[in-house]
């Protein structure tokens, strides 16, 4: 009997590809890029560790024949969202304004 939690193998694939265009775009991007050569020129090495949390959620209309789209405990409707003031500096660092999430 396959786990519930195990992921399929084409949800897996998708994943490793999104993994792949992250750091693809992130390699590409010419802002980053000009900033790290800036502080090499300051004499600095750099190094850049990024953390991604990547949820995934099977739709209730796609679940498979007689399972639950929903865990044990879980609500439908709006899901539970906070930031911290980590979340929020990250998002202005993305240029992207923490009040639209809100």
């Amino acid at each position: 009997m396959k786990p519930e939690h195990a992921l399929n193998p084409k949800l897996k694939q998708l994943m490793k590809e999104l993994g792949d265009a992250i750091n693809e775009s992130l390699s590409e991007s010419e802002q980053i890029s000009d900033v790290i050569t800036r502080i090499k020129q300051g004499g600095y090495d750099v190094f850049l560790v990024l953390e991604a949390t990547i949820g995934f959620n099977r739709r209730e209309d796609q679940a498979p024949a007689g399972r639950s789209s929903l865990s044990r405990g879980e609500k439908k409707g709006e899901p539970d969202f906070r930031l911290n003031a980590q979340d929020v500096k990250f998002l202005k660092s993305l240029r992207i304004s923490s009040e639209d999430a809100a």
